[in-house]
């Protein structure tokens, strides 16, 4: 599994040195920002909605890359 990196201190899954102990992980465009993913059916990746982001600013995930045609 590759190491997650975290800066959210206050989150129930952060660790000592900034690592991130969750069982997976979401990530999501800002567009949903504010979107309540507690009243999704199933587990994280079954269902959840395919957004494309046309930038890494359209993201909070630093690591993002898009994909090439």
């Amino acid at each position: 599994m590759p190491e997650v990196r975290c800066s959210v201190s206050n989150c129930d899954y952060w660790a000592t040195g900034g690592g991130c102990n969750a069982n997976s992980i979401l990530v999501d465009i800002d567009a949903h920002a504010n979107r309540d993913f507690s009243s999704e059916i199933g587990e994280i990746g079954e269902g959840v909605h395919k957004d494309i982001a046309h930038h890494k600013s359209a993201t909070m995930c630093h690591t993002f890359k898009q994909k090439k045609q």
